[in-house]
Order: structure tokens, then C-alpha cells, then sequence
């Protein structure tokens, strides 16, 4: 889950190019699926974002062809953006589909003319992410006031490690944590009851974690640093109740600031 200080911050306004790994259960992989996906925001004219050259450069476009093989998509409107688009290797598109999230990688855009026009085109992408929890908002949590997670972590003598897990994001779905040294006994799918999370002026939460994913970022110091995608495990109603008001409480603190009434 991308936090602040990762390197692939995108451009102000725009959307934010999330990690692959901590959403790797919802990554579509099989060709069908890929194109099915491609065909329904070709249909319904989705606005994407495109980020190149390590996210300095971006532009905004729309699909215009889905083939078996290929992609075509529409010039953006700054001539130079085209070019510089033209010269990357390396593509991030992020666009939304009736409210769902979509994100795919494109490699190797070449210039073609389509209905006359001007366009890019390039192979088809060899995965799409796609985010079906459309229940969860997801709370990235202010730097001030950080939040930590005690996980009590198994050891190989029988006793417990309590990981001061950091918080980046939190959803009624799960969380976005630091993950602990490789080395230690923590991995996708494992399971860690006990967790237990304060959030200020709210109370405790205490909760059973699933890691879902581990991945590895990097900061804008060069830093490489281990993340970790969670889920919460049967979340009592009591808890979820505490996270949604956390929640709402930061949302209107932050909006207060922007409109100058902090």
C-alpha cells in the first residue's frame, strides 16, 4: 500500500499508482479475462492516466482499439508528453471502471494511424488489476499522528515477538503495515490473532490479521524497505464500528484544514 515517501509518488491531481504485490489476489492473469476488462473501458470511454519515466512524466488517454494482440490508444493532447511516451519502456495506466480501480502495465508504445488519427499502439498487457472491494474506502493515515500495530509474532523457542507494525493505511477491510525483518516467521497467508491497534481519541482495536501479500518498496533515499498487505479476519462489529469513526474523524479533520477552518 503506497506511502508517501515511496518514489513512484505520482503527479499532483492524479491517481496514485498502487504496489503490485499487496494486491496480487485480485490481479487478473488468463488472456480472456485481460481482454474482457480492456473491452469495458474501450466501450465506456474511461479517462486513463498513463505514468512513464519513473512517474515524472504522465498523460491522460483513452482506449481506442482492443484487439486479440493489441492495443491502440489516443494521442494525449501535449505533443511532447506523446513523444516522451513514445521513448519510455515502460508504461503505468490507471483508470476506473463503473467505480472499480484498474491498473495494468504497457510496454513498447509505437505510432500508428487510427480513424485518421494519430495513436499509440502497443501489445496487450500480461495482467490487469483490478479492485472489486468497493465497500472498503481506504484511510491513509496522517504522518503526524502515525498508528502502530502490536503483532505478537511466533519464535522458534515457542515464545512470542511483539512487532511494532507501522500503519499506512486502514480500511474496514484491513490495513497496509510494515513488515519485520526477513528472518522472522511472516509470510502471505499466514494468520496472526491478538493484534491490537490504538487509534486516538477512538480507542483499541483488537483484531486477528491475515497477511495477504509482502512486498518491498522503495524510498526516495534509495531505502529498500518491506511492506505488507493485511486483512482482518472475522472483524467483531464493536472493532469495525471503532475503525469506521477513526476514520470519518480524520476524513473531516483533514477536509477542516483544507478549507482553512483547522
Amino acid at each position: 500500500m503506497t506511502d508517501p515517501a515511496t518514489a513512484s509518488t505520482s503527479p499532483a491531481n492524479s491517481p496514485a499508482v498502487l504496489e503490485q504485490g499487496e494486491y496480487d489476489h485480485f490481479m487478473l492473469r488468463t488472456p480472456a479475462e485481460v481482454v474482457l476488462v480492456l473491452r469495458g473501458l474501450c466501450e465506456h470511454v474511461s479517462q486513463m492516466t498513463v505514468f512513464f519515466n519513473e512517474g515524472h512524466d504522465m498523460l491522460l488517454t483513452t482506449l481506442a482499439h482492443v484487439a486479440e494482440d493489441h492495443l491502440v490508444l489516443d494521442y494525449g493532447p501535449s505533443s511532447e508528453m506523446n513523444r516522451k511516451a513514445l521513448e519510455a519502456e515502460k508504461h503505468f495506466c490507471v483508470t476506473t471502471l463503473e467505480k472499480v480501480r484498474v491498473q495494468f502495465i504497457l510496454r513498447g508504445f509505437t505510432q500508428v494511424e487510427h480513424e485518421g488519427r494519430p495513436s499509440f499502439r502497443c501489445a496487450l498487457p500480461n495482467e490487469v488489476l483490478r479492485l472489486q472491494r468497493r465497500e472498503f474506502y481506504r484511510l491513509m493515515t496522517p504522518l503526524v499522528r502515525p498508528l502502530i500495530c502490536m503483532m505478537p509474532l511466533p519464535m522458534p523457542d515457542g515464545g512470542l515477538h511483539m512487532h511494532e507494525a507501522h500503519v499506512f493505511d486502514i480500511s474496514g477491510g484491513g490495513m497496509g503495515i510494515s513488515a519485520p525483518p526477513e528472518g522472522t516467521s511472516f509470510a502471505a497467508e499466514m494468520t496472526f490473532p491478538n493484534c491490537r491497534i490504538e487509534l486516538p481519541e477512538i480507542g483499541f482495536v483488537t483484531c486477528t490479521l491475515k497477511v495477504r501479500s509482502v512486498f518491498e518498496v522503495t524510498l526516495r533515499s534509495g531505502t529498500h524497505v518491506r511492506r505488507a498487505g493485511s486483512e482482518f479476519v472475522k472483524l467483531p462489529g464493536p472493532m469495525m464500528t471503532l475503525i469506521q469513526r477513526y476514520i470519518i474523524k480524520v476524513e473531516r479533520e483533514r477536509k477542516a484544514r483544507e478549507t482553512g477552518m483547522g
